[in-house]
């Protein structure tokens, strides 16, 4: 199997089979060396799982204060039952003393939008 079909594979596993089908090989250059590298290489590589590099993932972008990409990964992390959503939202509380509360604040409010379909009653 390819590097390119083995990142397919995995970047289908990661995001749940929830965001558009990459373009065909050859069509753009970008996905061609995100799926090769970065979900071929890197996340198929066994010495750390999913759920580990998830949440490695999930650090970063909360430092970065990404709400689009926090939302794709928190969603995709209960999707697959790597985190819960009241482990997401300590993990948020938790990031306000390294990240500040304004970073944190709008992270918070993204993941609420999640809450009707994640939160446990």
């Amino acid at each position: 199997m390819s590097k390119r079909q083995i990142g397919l594979e995995m970047y289908k596993t990661v995001y749940c089979n929830t965001l558009p089908e990459p373009p065909a090989e050859g069509e753009d250059s970008f996905f061609d060396a995100m799926l090769e590298n970065l979900f071929g290489e890197l996340w198929a590589n066994s010495t750390l799982s999913i759920e580990q590099r998830r949440l490695m993932l999930l650090g970063a972008i909360i430092a970065q204060g990404e709400e689009m990409t926090f939302t794709i990964q928190a969603k995709c992390a209960m999707t697959r039952g790597e985190l819960s959503y009241e482990q997401l939202e300590e993990g948020i509380r938790f990031m306000t003393q390294y990240v500040g509360y304004p970073k944190a604040s709008r992270l918070r409010m993204s993941l609420m939008g999640l809450a009707k379909e994640f939160k446990e009653q």
